[in-house]
C-alpha cells in the first residue's frame, strides 16, 4: 500500500501541464524555432537556458500566444495546456492569458496605485463579486508575491514608487491574482540585484506548489538553483531536455556540454 501511495504521489507531480509538438515558429523568413517538442510538468519549474537568440524567449512567447501580437510572426505544430490546443480558433487569447500569467525581464508596473495594479487583472476577468472580495484577491495576491508586509499600509501609493526588486514582485502578484495556472517568467531577475534575486528566486520555488513555473534565464546558476527540469535551446532547436541535475552534470549531447562549460555561448 506504501508503495502505492508513493507511487501514485510520483505520478501526481509529473502530470504535463503543457505538451509542445512539432511547433516551429517563423519571423517572416527567419526560422526561428525548429521542430520543437516538450512536454512541461505542472508543479514544477522550468529553466530554458541557452545562448542569446537561441529562441528559448520567443518558445515561451508561444505558450501564451504573445506572438500573436507580431505581424510577421506565424507559429505552426500544436501546443496543448491541459489538452486543449491553445491555438485553436475558438480560444480568446485574453482568457488564455489570464491561465497562463506572464512576468517580464523589467519590472512594468502599470501607472497606479499598487491596489490597482493587483486589482486590475481580477477586474477585467469578472473575478471579484464587490470590494471586499477585491481586497481578498489583492492581499491573497501580494502574499502570493512575498510583498504584502511591505506594502500593505500604501497599497494607494504608485506601484512605481517601489524599488527594483520589490516591483518585480508586485508583478508576480498582479500576474497571479487572476488565478493562472501556468507562470511564465522571461528572465525576471536581469535587472535586479543580486539581494533582489535571492527574494525572487525564493519565490520561485514556493510559486511551484501552486503553478507550472517556466523561466528563461541567462544564468546557468539560476537554473541551477531554481528548476526541476532544463531545456536547453541553440539556434532554435530544442537540444536536449530533462533533469536539471543532470543536463548540468552529465548531458547527453555535446553541444549543451560545450555551453555548459562555457566553449558556446
Amino acid at each position: 500500500m506504501n508503495d502505492m501511495t508513493v507511487m501514485d504521489k510520483t505520478m501526481e507531480k509529473q502530470k504535463t501541464k503543457i505538451a509542445a509538438n512539432g511547433v516551429n515558429v517563423h519571423y517572416g523568413e527567419s526560422h526561428a524555432i525548429k521542430d520543437v517538442n516538450v512536454e512541461i510538468e505542472d508543479k514544477t519549474v522550468t529553466a530554458f537556458i541557452g545562448p542569446s537568440g537561441c529562441g528559448k524567449s520567443t518558445f515561451l512567447r508561444c505558450l501564451n500566444r504573445m506572438n500573436d501580437t507580431i505581424d510577421i510572426c506565424k507559429v505552426t505544430g500544436d501546443i496543448l495546456l491541459d489538452g486543449e490546443d491553445i491555438y485553436d480558433k475558438r480560444v480568446d487569447p485574453v482568457q488564455l492569458r489570464a491561465k497562463v500569467g506572464m512576468v517580464f525581464q523589467k519590472p512594468n508596473p502599470f501607472p497606479k496605485s499598487i491596489y490597482d495594479n493587483v486589482a486590475y487583472g481580477p477586474r477585467i476577468h469578472g473575478l471579484a463579486k464587490n470590494k471586499a472580495e477585491l481586497d481578498e484577491i489583492v492581499e491573497k495576491s501580494l502574499r502570493r508575491g512575498a510583498i504584502w508586509d511591505e506594502v500593505k499600509d500604501r497599497l494607494d501609493k504608485p506601484g512605481t514608487g517601489l524599488s527594483g526588486g520589490q516591483q518585480q514582485r508586485l508583478c508576480i502578484a498582479r500576474a497571479v491574482a487572476t488565478e493562472p495556472e501556468v507562470l511564465l517568467m522571461d528572465e525576471p531577475c536581469s535587472a535586479l540585484d543580486p539581494i533582489a534575486t535571492a527574494q525572487v528566486e525564493e519565490l520561485i520555488d514556493e510559486l511551484r506548489s501552486r503553478y507550472s513555473v517556466v523561466i528563461v534565464t541567462h544564468s546557468m546558476q539560476q537554473a541551477a538553483r531554481v528548476s526541476q527540469k532544463t531545456a536547453f535551446f541553440h539556434l532554435g532547436n530544442l537540444v536536449e531536455f530533462g533533469a536539471t541535475g543532470q543536463i548540468f552534470t552529465n548531458p547527453e549531447d555535446p553541444r549543451t556540454e560545450s555551453y555548459i562549460t562555457g566553449r558556446i555561448g
